[in-house]
C-alpha cells in the first residue's frame, strides 16, 4: 500500500496528491494518505462521490481511499 504525507500541507493539495496516486493504481489497490488539513475529510468523501472510489477515515489524519 502507497502512502502520501500530506501533513502540513493545505486544501487542496492533499486531494491532488491523493488524485494522482490514485492514477497508478487498479482497481482494489489502495493508498493511505495522511493530512492533517480539517479540510481533508469532507474534501476527500466529496471527491469519492465524484470518483466512485472508496474513501474510510481511519483516525483524525489518516484516510484510506481504495480504488474502484
Amino acid at each position: 500500500m502507497k502512502i502520501i504525507d500530506s501533513r502540513g500541507k493545505r486544501c487542496p493539495i492533499p486531494i491532488i496528491e491523493c488524485a494522482q496516486a490514485m492514477c497508478e493504481l487498479v482497481p482494489g489497490e489502495s493508498i493511505e494518505l495522511l493530512s492533517d488539513d480539517p479540510a481533508t475529510l469532507p474534501d476527500l468523501l466529496a471527491w469519492g462521490r465524484m470518483t466512485n472510489n472508496f474513501v474510510e477515515a481511519q483516525g483524525p489524519e489518516t484516510f484510506h481511499i481504495t480504488k474502484k
